[in-house]
């Protein structure tokens, strides 16, 4: 579904990633781990085709992303701080993005019942809290029913009941074989909702597998434990 070729990709004098190859495999939930600084972000943006990789190449869905746009229709992405313009209200989001994308937003009514949006909808993005941001977030990801999604800690700043709640949508697209990449730095989310991991450090690819072969390979049961081997 997305692979990294030969990828470099420097800022300043800082060398990230140097001759990355990764693939990231159809249908399966991968956590995209390490420290802070080891290229998660970057990775996902690449993807994304926000940023540019010096040499190499990214595919998504066997595009290449720097010379077609329109893979973007097959991805929900949702960043760790949403932005949208302030001063449009939830509602004037859904058709904006709307119009972008050129397609409807499908499942709309059922994301503004699961994150409990509904008295919101006609707010403006700068009233809401930074919690109803992150739900917006998740909504706009989510709502377009995309193949491939793109998660940068989903759950961080929500309350309980909406974590939960978006963490039983993520595990049932999970089911229905959709492709996840997500960063997370709450390790017992990681295992609950995981297949892959990759993990990074400073730009190089430390662990790419399962959740099993890391625990295996580590000799620790939880995956807490397991990261916590490779960081030492």
């Amino acid at each position: 579904m997305v692979k990294f070729e030969s990828v470099f990709k420097s800022f300043g004098k800082k060398k990230l990633f140097q001759n990355l190859h990764l693939e990231l495999k159809e249908g399966k939930t991968t956590a995209i781990l390490g420290p802070n600084g080891s290229g998660k972000t970057t990775l996902m943006k690449m993807v994304l085709g926000l940023v540019i990789p010096d040499r190499g190449k990214v595919t998504v869905g066997g595009e290449d992303v720097q010379k077609s746009a329109g893979y973007r229709k097959l991805i929900g992405y949702m960043p760790q701080i949403p932005e949208f313009p302030e001063n449009l209200t939830v509602k004037d989001i859904i058709s904006m993005v709307e119009d972008v994308r050129k397609e409807k937003a499908i499942r709309t009514d059922e994301l503004l019942d699961l994150l409990n949006l509904e008295r919101e909808l006609n707010k403006k993005f700068s009233s809401l809290s930074g919690g109803t941001k992150q739900k917006v977030g998740a909504l706009i990801a989510l709502a377009f029913d995309a193949p491939l999604l793109i998660l940068d800690e989903p759950l961080v700043g929500l309350d309980p009941i909406s974590a939960y709640r978006l963490k039983g949508f993520i595990l049932e697209e999970k089911r229905k074989g959709k492709t996840v990449l997500y960063i997370s730095h709450i390790m017992g989310e990681v295992e609950e909702l995981a297949d892959m991991v990759v993990f990074l450090t400073e730009g190089q690819i430390s662990f790419d597998g399962s959740v099993e072969k890391l625990k295996e390979e580590t000799g620790k049961e939880r995956l807490e434990e397991a990261v916590f081997c490779l960081l030492s």
